[in-house]
């Protein structure tokens, strides 16, 4: 592992402020930056349009497919490119071929973008979608049994956040999958906020889709993310976006078929020095250790984040033991008081953010945060309640 304090300084947005909002966007580092101008001057200089930036952008955007799968313990074929989070998990709802009677089955944590997509499919199809109460297990209780006391016969797919973006509560991915895959049913994982943050081994994991985004944890530019498709039900998602990029045409320019791979579920043109920025963020992380490594410094930052408030009379740190993630949620003595705190803090260059559903405030940590960062803003907390 390199020097924190000089690795830090490749993130320019971490030299004025005291960041505490990576779990909405990271800060993206000069070399990502760099490699996104860069990029876009190069395919200028050599194209725009030609064979040679065909075949130079072909070359680079495969480094980048494999860049993402070695980050997620994935083969390379199971990743298709998507702009985030949302776009990767309408890929994988709206390719599945529903029927009258079917079941979704979500928890009560899941972003509102999913929540509506489910809602939709129910409108058009007659689909039932049913919510489990996992918010109630983040301090007691087993969310695995609470999820299989909701699923049904006909429970075609599972819709889980692997980290709630509202409580930070990580989930047992490896027994929740067990549980669905013998109940029949799919199960798609809402990745915001642990691609970067957690280290994966997605072939093992054996989840069936995992849509991500770059720009959260991974600290890449917005408009760069992906969706993990499982090889085994590629076939039965169907793809709904439909473009030049995913098929495989004949001789005379007619479609033939799809892509073998997770490129059939990509349409045309890409925003290329996006990719490669994310490919250059990540490279950039991995300068400063493995996954595993930042996973254990994040836990460190968080827990020793939450000891901290903890110990604040006028906070209440919604976790009653210290957290698995870089979230850490509380709570005010006074609710009301939520947004006027992070008002408060960003007057003083410290962001935070509030949340709706519970009503908190939600502070992220990264491996990149310093104790004299959390130490800041718990003083600063301090202050605001006095």
């Amino acid at each position: 592992m390199t020097g924190l304090y000089r690795h830090r300084e490749q993130f320019p947005a971490l030299a004025n402020k005291t960041y505490f909002n990576y779990g909405g966007q990271g800060p993206m580092p000069q070399g990502a930056m760099d490699t996104i101008t860069q990029t876009l001057a190069y395919i200028q200089q050599i194209g725009p349009f030609g064979n040679e930036a065909g075949n130079w952008i072909t070359i680079q955007m495969q480094g980048v497919r494999e860049a993402i799968a070695s980050e997620l313990n994935a083969p390379a074929d199971t990743i298709t490119f998507t702009d985030n989070v949302t776009v990767g998990c309408n890929i994988a709802f709206w390719g599945l071929d529903w029927q009258v009677g079917d079941h979704i089955l979500l928890s009560d944590c899941e972003h509102p973008g999913v929540i509506a997509t489910t809602q939709e499919i129910s409108r058009r199809f007659g689909v039932e979608v049913t919510t489990c109460p996992l918010k109630a297990t983040l301090n007691q209780g087993n969310p695995v049994t609470v999820i299989t006391q909701h699923l049904r016969p006909n429970t075609r797919l599972v819709v889980l956040s692997h980290v709630f973006w509202n409580t930070g509560q990580l989930l047992p991915l490896e027994k929740i999958v067990e549980v669905c895959r013998n109940n029949n049913s799919l199960l798609l994982i809402d990745a915001a906020q642990s691609v970067g943050a957690l280290p994966l081994n997605l072939t093992d994991l054996g989840v069936d889709f995992y849509a991500f985004t770059g720009h959260k944890w991974l600290c890449g530019p917005e408009g760069a993310g992906g969706l993990y498709i499982r090889p085994e039900v590629r076939e039965s998602l169907n793809p709904t976006f439909i473009g030049l990029y995913g098929i495989i045409v004949d001789d005379q320019a007619q479609p033939v078929r799809w892509k073998p791979d997770g490129r059939r579920y990509e349409v045309s043109t890409l925003a290329y020095p996006l990719y490669l920025g994310l490919k250059e963020a990540i490279a950039i992380h991995q300068q400063w250790g493995t996954p595993e490594e930042r996973y254990q410094q994040i836990c460190h930052n968080s827990q020793y984040l939450w000891r901290r408030l903890s110990a604040l009379p006028s906070v209440k740190c919604l976790r009653t033991t210290p957290p698995e993630t870089g979230i850490v949620s509380c709570q005010l003595s006074q609710p009301q008081s939520h947004a006027q705190l992070v008002k408060f803090l960003d007057a003083q260059s410290i962001l935070t953010r509030t949340i709706a559903n519970p009503s908190c405030i939600r502070i992220t940590v990264h491996y990149l945060t310093l104790e004299s960062e959390i130490d800041q803003l718990v003083e600063v907390i301090t202050r605001f309640n006095q």
